[in-house]
C-alpha cells in the first residue's frame, strides 16, 4: 500500500461554548491550523503517482476561501468547532474529491491534534 500526505494551514478563532465558563476554550481564542491529508493506494498511476499533489489544490483553495482568518463558530454554526469535528469535516469534504483519502488530521499547536480514520 503507497501512502502520502500533505499539509495545509491556515490561522481561525473560535470559542468552545459547550465547556464551563471558566475553561480556558470557552473564551474566544484562535490557533495555527494544520491540516495533513492523507491518501493511500495499492496501485500507483502512470507517472508513479498515488496523485499527483498538484491535484490537491481545490482543498487548499477551499481551507483559504472558507476558513483562514475566520470565525470557526460562524463557519459551522452549531457544530462544536473542535479538533476533532474539524477532521470529520475536511475528510468528508476530501473524500468526496478523492476516493484515496484514508485520514486527516487537525492540529491546533504543535504538541496536539485529532485525526478522523474510518
Amino acid at each position: 500500500m503507497f501512502t502520502i500526505s500533505k499539509e495545509f494551514h491556515f490561522s481561525a478563532a473560535h470559542r468552545l461554548l459547550t465547556l464551563a465558563e471558566d475553561h480556558p476554550c470557552f473564551r474566544l481564542h484562535g490557533h495555527n491550523y494544520v491540516v495533513t491529508v492523507e491518501l493511500r493506494s495499492p496501485t500507483l498511476t502512470n507517472d508513479g503517482f498515488v496523485i499527483d499533489f498538484r491535484d490537491l489544490v481545490p482543498l487548499k483553495t477551499y481551507i483559504d476561501n472558507r476558513f483562514d482568518h475566520q470565525y470557526l463558530n460562524d463557519v459551522f454554526g452549531d457544530l462544536p468547532t473542535t479538533s476533532e469535528h474539524l477532521a470529520k469535516h475536511f475528510y468528508d469534504w476530501a473524500k468526496d474529491k478523492w476516493p484515496e483519502v484514508s485520514a486527516v488530521k487537525v492540529s491546533e499547536t504543535g504538541k496536539t491534534w485529532a485525526e478522523y480514520r474510518p
